[in-house]
């Protein structure tokens, strides 16, 4: 064998190292490849197998809205059977301050004096002119709008803002009595959205929502005119296709509330 010196010599060195040292690499990366192809897939298998056994013909991810809709209807129930209590009670509680009047003066006279209050603070049925506002929500999907202009889901349902802001106008329009879905609205009433849901005294309610107030309905249409809330949510029903419906009602009876008042405290009236 003849052996040269110099640089080609190195160089012819090196491409022999290389040749002899890449196709080894070649051939542990393939072998390395060629055991660990089936172990991934033995133990992908195993994991199908497990998940099948485990879920035996159900969803292992159970959907739990039916248990919660469910556990709403429980307690719509529950709360249903003590507002009755409550009634019943207040009923009994009515009758023993009757005859305690009969013969008691100051109960009398303070009973009187609460009588007088019972019409202004909704403790009694009012009929009358009057106009009914309803709300609801977008009937169209967020895709019928297109890519470019589609809204937000929030701008298709009507919210707690938006009923509080019909109520508040009718209220300066002059109403002398008003309901939201058929129960009466007093002093401590509050307006509460749960999703697109309206929570009132206990009570929940899915649109349309139905707002009746009583009243001179030329002065209750122009304060909703000119309510900066309602006139947005108008705004919103020509531009996302939400409801908004006026009635003017000729004669509407508002029915007295039957509820607790949630007294925190009390004082004698001087």
């Amino acid at each position: 064998m003849e052996y040269t010196t110099g640089a080609p010599s190195w160089r012819l060195v090196l491409r022999r190292a290389l040749r002899a040292v890449i196709p080894r690499r070649r051939i542990r990366r393939t072998r390395g490849w060629a055991v660990g192809v089936p172990l991934i897939a033995l133990a992908a298998g195993l994991l199908f197998t497990t998940s099948a056994r485990t879920a035996d013909g159900t969803q292992l991810r159970d959907d739990r809205r039916p248990q919660l809709a469910q556990l709403i209807q429980d307690k719509r129930v529950r709360l249903d059977a003590r507002e009755q209590t409550a009634a019943k009670l207040r009923n009994e509680v009515d009758q023993d301050t009757a005859q305690l009047a009969e013969v008691d003066q100051p109960v009398k006279e303070a009973r009187e004096r609460a009588d007088t209050l019972r019409a202004p603070a909704g403790f009694t049925a009012l009929q009358g002119p009057g106009v009914t506002v309803t709300l609801n929500d977008s009937p169209r999907r967020r895709s019928e709008f297109g890519a470019e202009n589609a809204p937000d889901n929030d701008d298709l349902v009507v919210h707690q803002g938006d009923v509080q802001a019909v109520v508040n106008a009718l209220w300066a329009g002059g109403a002398e009595a008003m309901s939201i879905m058929d129960v009466r609205v007093i002093s401590t009433s509050a307006v509460r959205c749960v999703g697109n849901t309206l929570l009132l005294h206990g009570q929940v309610f899915s649109p349309p929502f139905k707002i009746t107030a009583i009243g001179e309905p030329t002065a209750m249409h122009r304060a909703l005119e000119t309510a900066d809330g309602v006139q947005q949510f108008r705004d919103a029903v020509a531009d996302f296709g939400l409801g908004y419906t006026e009635t003017v009602e000729r004669n509407v009876t508002v029915r007295a509330y039957d509820g607790s008042s949630d007294l925190r405290s009390a004082r004698v009236a001087n």
